[in-house]
C-alpha cells in the first residue's frame, strides 16, 4: 500500500506544479515534456527487463545446477548459526539461505548483473513459504532492506565514472563510500530487527558483525597500500575471479552429485525468461511515476527548499548540490548515476559536490526498482514495513556520507 500512495503521489505533485507552471510562469514546454517522459520510461522499464532476460536465464540455470548439487543447501548450514537469528522464520536448513548469502555476496562484490537474479531466485524461495501470497514476510523484508542499504565493498563502476571524468585520484572515495555503505547496512538490519523484534544482543551476532567491522578494516588497510591504478586491476580481478569460481564450483558439486548439468540449467533458465516478463507491469509502474515526477520539475524545487531551509538555519550549503544523486538514488539507479555524472559535469570529479555525489551513489541502493522487481516478481501487493526500513537505511546512509565526505575532503 505504501508503494500505491508514493506512486499517486508522483502523478499528483508533477500534475499540481506542471499546471502551476503553465499557467503562471507561462511555461508551455513542461507538459508536453511530462509526457514524452511517460513514453521514454516506459520503453526504458521494457528495455531493461528485455536486457535482464539473458542475465537472468544464465545466473538462475547456474542457481539450479547449484541447488541440485547441494552447493546451496551446503551454504545453508554453514551460514545457519547467522541467517537463524536474522531469519527466525526460515526454516533451519532451508536451501533459501544460500541463494541470499549468494545475493548479498553479489551485492558487495559489485556484482549487480549477478545479483539479481540470484535475489529474484530468493524471492521465489521465499514466497514458497509464505503463508500469505500477496503480503510480505519479515523474511522477504529483512532480504529487501540487506538489499537496499547497498552493501559494497567494491565500488568499481563508480570509480570507472570519476576516472572518465578526469577524477586526479579516483579513488580517492574508495574508503568513504565502504564506510558509508556500512552504517547504511548495519541501520537497515537494527531498524527491520527492532520492527520484526528480533533480538541483535547475543554472542552470535556480536561475533558476526565484530568480524565483519574486522573484514572491512583489512580491506581498507590492503587497498591503502595500493595506487589507483593496480586498486582498479585488483578489485576487477578479485571481482570476476571469484564469480567464475563460483560457476566452476556449481558445475563441479553438480559432476559430483551425478546431475546432468545441462539439462539443469536449462530448467533453471526457462525459469529466467518467465520471471523477466513478469516483471514488466511492475518496472513501468515505477519508472513512469519517477519521469513524471523528475520532468515536472518537483525534483528541482525540493531540492531548493531544502537548500533555502539549511541556509536559513545557518548551516553550510556545500551538501545540497550533491542530493539530487541521493534523492533519486532511491527511485532509480540510472537516474541517480545520470544525477552523479551531472555533478562532477557541473562542480567538477575532485570537487565536494563531486565526490559527495558519488559518495551517495556508492551508499545505498535503489529501494523502489528493487521493492518493485523483486516484490512485483512474486506478485506480493503488501510490502507492510519494507518500505520505511528501506528509506530508513537510505537516510541513514545518505547523512554517514555527508558526515564523512566532511571528514575527508
Amino acid at each position: 500500500m505504501v508503494l500505491n500512495y508514493i506512486w499517486i503521489a508522483f502523478f499528483l505533485i508533477a500534475f499540481v506544479i506542471a499546471t502551476v507552471r503553465l499557467v503562471f510562469m507561462g511555461d508551455i514546454e513542461v507538459f508536453p515534456a511530462i509526457m514524452n517522459s511517460t513514453f521514454d520510461t516506459s520503453k526504458t522499464a521494457f528495455e531493461i527487463s528485455l536486457g535482464l532476460t539473458g542475465v537472468l536465464s544464465l545466473w538462475l540455470g547456474i542457481m539450479k545446477i547449484g541447488e541440485k548439487g547441494g552447493v546451496i543447501n551446503a551454504v545453508a548450514r554453514v551460514l545457519s548459526p547467522v541467517f537463524t537469528r536474522l531469519f527466525p522464520d526460515i526454516p533451519k536448513g532451508h536451501p533459501v539461505t544460500g541463494s541470499i548469502f549468494m545475493n548479498v555476496a553479489a551485492n558487495m562484490l559489485g556484482l549487480d548483473n549477478a545479483a539479481t537474479p540470484l535475489g529474484l531466485k530468493a524471492m521465489e524461495q521465499l514466497q514458497e513459504l509464505n503463508p500469505k501470497k500477496d503480503t510480505a514476510t519479515n523474511p522477504m523484508i529483512m532480504f529487501l532492506v540487506l538489499n537496499t542499504s547497498g552493501l559494497t565493498l567494491i565500488p568499481v563502476s563508480i570509480m570507472v565514472y570519476r576516472a572518465q571524468m578526469g577524477a586526479a585520484q579516483p579513488t580517492d572515495i574508495f574508503v568513504p563510500i565502504l564506510l558509508a555503505t556500512f552504517f547504511s547496512t548495519l541501520a537497515g538490519i537494527v531498524c527491520t530487527s527492532l520492527y520484526q523484534r528480533i533480538n541483535l544482543i547475543n554472542r552470535t551476532m556480536l561475533l558476526t558483525l565484530g568480524g565483519m567491522s574486522a573484514a572491512v578494516a583489512a580491506i581498507i588497510w590492503g587497498f591503502a597500500q595500493m595506487d589507483k591504478a593496480q586498486m582498479n586491476i585488483v578489485s576487477t580481478s578479485v571481482a570476476n575471479i571469484l564469480l567464475m569460481l563460483i560457476i566452476v564450483m556449481f558445475i563441479l558439486a553438480g559432476i559430483r552429485k551425478k546431475v546432468n548439468v545441462y539439462d539443469a540449467f536449462i530448467e533453471g533458465a526457462k525459469d529466467g525468461f518467465t520471471t523477466a516478463v513478469r516483471i514488466i507491469p511492475y518496472l513501468v509502474a515505477i519508472l513512469v511515476g519517477i519521469g513524471v515526477f523528475r520532468a515536472s520539475g518537483a525534483m528541482d524545487m525540493l531540492v531548493d527548499g531544502i537548500k533555502w531551509a539549511v541556509a536559513a538555519l545557518g548551516g553550510n550549503t556545500d551538501f545540497v548540490g550533491a542530493l539530487p544523486t541521493a534523492l533519486m538514488k532511491p527511485l532509480s539507479g540510472s537516474g541517480a548515476r545520470g544525477m552523479m555524472v551531472d555533478a562532477m559535469t557541473t562542480y567538477g570529479a575532485d570537487s565536494f559536490v563531486g565526490r559527495l555525489s558519488c559518495i551517495f551513489q556508492g551508499s545505498t541502493d535503489t529501494t523502489f526498482y528493487i521493492l518493485a522487481v523483486y516484490f512485483g516478481s512474486v506478485s506480493i501487493r503488501y510490502t507492510r514495513h519494507a518500505v520505511a526500513c528501506g528509506l530508513l537505511a537510505d537516510l541513514a546512509g545518505v547523512i554517514a556520507a555527508i558526515a564523512i565526505c566532511y571528514m575527508f575532503f
